[in-house]
């Protein structure tokens, strides 16, 4: 079969992958794989939850799926929602070693954690919680990376492959209320200044393979949060100009894959870091190709070739995975 699909027989291919799969997850290979040249991230969004229970699941998969196939992790994406609740302490609350530096170790994971800002960081629990995160990435003697509420850099340094742009998706909706999310969001000042930003970031030449954004709030979700139209109306035409290979967001507690034909994006949500799960309200046999209410993790792994995006379960089973090449071809993992 053609490896390079159109996008309307690419979703039909997937639809009918995510069915299989549904009916019984791919376990973990217990033989390690092949080591590649690539680059290795794992991503988790709405991890920093007070009950931490299924955070601690997701967290021993990932150190189990690390170790059963010998990964060296080359970047921790944090995808917001990064801290639930209270916070009092701020730089030196106590939770900072329990759920993030000792949940997720430095001897498993020795690399840098980009982070950015979830609507549960807004929050002032008692004090600023966007201000508290920024502080302590300037601690300086932490893997926690936050120079800026929205900020870009190159993958890796040597030779990067990805140019990758990290944005504050907490911009303002024009019928919230405070019941749906309006105290938290940024000011109107800054969402215009973000998208300054980013318009001359994008306008810069690039010379990456990929183009990698990622905010917290995803552009398009099957979840309750549903699709996000400033986004839509404000990013969306962006990411189309500019060709960006993925965008990857969290918010809605729940895996998901979703690809629109005709538009060059893969759109991507990783939000079973360990937060409760929410019901989907759009199933994946009418938009994905894939969509599933589980706990889990992301692992991406980065060649000149191609990306491969995989997401597994708390229990560190495959539950959906696909690859895309610098042109944007998409083929499904089976």
């Amino acid at each position: 079969m053609n490896d390079s699909l159109s996008r309307r027989r690419f979703l039909r291919q997937s639809f009918a992958f995510s069915a299989a799969a549904a009916l019984g997850r791919l376990p973990l290979s217990a033989a390690p794989m092949q080591r590649t040249d690539g680059s290795n991230w794992l991503m988790i969004g709405d991890w920093g939850y007070e009950r931490f229970e299924a955070q601690k699941q997701v967290a021993a998969a990932m150190q189990q799926y690390v170790a059963v196939n010998r990964v060296k992790t080359d970047a921790l994406i944090m995808l917001g929602d990064n801290w639930y609740g209270d916070m009092t302490g701020g730089v030196d609350s106590p939770r900072w070693k329990t759920q993030f530096e000792e949940m997720y170790p430095e001897s498993t994971f020795n690399c840098k954690a980009y982070a950015m800002l979830g609507n549960h960081d807004y929050q002032r629990m008692p004090e600023s919680k966007v201000d508290m995160q920024l502080a302590y990435a300037r601690r300086g003697n932490t893997r926690w990376t936050m120079p800026a509420r929205w900020y870009s850099f190159q993958f890796p340094a040597t030779k990067p492959l990805a140019t990758v742009i990290v944005l504050d998706s907490n911009v303002q909706k024009p019928r919230a209320t405070k019941a749906t999310g309006a105290n938290f969001q940024m000011s109107l000042e800054d969402q215009a200044e973000q998208l300054r930003w980013l318009k001359l970031e994008l306008a810069k030449p690039r010379t990456t393979p990929y183009l990698l954004v990622m905010a917290h709030h995803p552009i398009y979700s099957n979840g309750p949060h549903g699709d996000h139209e400033v986004l839509i109306a404000e990013w969306l035409p962006l990411l189309e100009q500019h060709k960006a290979h993925l965008y990857f967001a969290g918010h809605d507690h729940d895996m998901q894959h979703l690809e629109f034909e005709g538009h060059p994006t893969s759109f991507v949500l990783s939000g079973g870091g360990g937060a409760d799960l929410y019901n989907l309200t759009i199933p994946q046999s009418q938009r994905g190709p894939s969509a599933e209410k589980v706990h889990g993790f992301t692992h991406l792994e980065m060649t000149a070739e191609h990306l491969t995006v995989k997401h597994f379960d708390e229990q560190c089973h495959l539950i959906h995975a696909f690859t895309k090449t610098p042109a944007g071809d998409v083929r499904i993992l089976s």
